[in-house]
């Protein structure tokens, strides 16, 4: 009994430095984020932090899948709504993380692009956890423009694949381009331009 308490208060201080290293890589960035400040913040002595993760690049790896997992689960979610189309899902999936943005006055952006510009060339260790986490995100994109190629509301002459990887690319630029100009206009014309008209039949 002991033990399993043992286990639980670790697994949850473990949540609390991913929740807070998620927050503050967002707002600082991966080399303006120092361990101190998260541990400081979680009440951890930083001794412990290396009970967690091997060094800060593990950590940052481990960030970054502990942050794409709730937007896949959320993406996950509306496609297995059954009262929901497939492509219609996506689309509501969309209008959520643009209502979003809206409410954080575009503040932050996405974690995975900006560490992307930051880290993605230089650490061997986060580039492969970025990649991970795209190829999570697109294959679950993949599987929702199947279904909806299956329900006859997206066309067929191009791949799921293919239309998910062009939805990540142009939606990652746009987050860009609206969290500098704080207007939603460029992630609203990216789901008009493809959900709305590229991708259908």
């Amino acid at each position: 009994m002991r033990k399993s308490t043992k286990t639980t208060k670790k697994d949850f201080n473990k949540e609390n430095i991913l929740n807070q290293g998620v927050m503050m890589l967002m707002q600082q960035g991966y080399h303006g984020t120092g361990l101190q400040k998260i541990l400081d913040a979680v009440n951890i002595p930083k001794g412990s932090f290396y009970n967690y993760f091997e060094d800060k690049e593990h950590f940052g790896a481990e960030v970054i899948q502990y942050y794409i997992d709730p937007f896949l689960k959320q993406l996950a979610a509306h496609l297995s709504n059954s009262d929901t189309d497939a492509l219609g899902a996506i689309q509501c999936y969309f209008d959520e993380l643009i209502e979003e943005l809206e409410r954080n006055n575009f503040k932050g952006g996405c974690l995975l692009g900006n560490l992307m510009g930051e880290i993605g060339d230089t650490s061997d260790i986060c580039q492969e956890s970025l990649q991970t986490a795209v190829n999570r995100y697109r294959d679950l994109l993949q599987s929702g423009l199947k279904k909806a190629q299956d329900q006859g509301t997206v066309r067929k002459d191009k791949t799921a694949g293919s239309m998910a990887d062009l939805l990540i690319n142009t939606w990652q630029g746009a987050l860009l381009r609206a969290k500098i100009e704080k207007t939603s206009g460029p992630v609203l014309q990216c789901c008009q331009e493809l959900l709305g008209n590229y991708f259908k039949p």
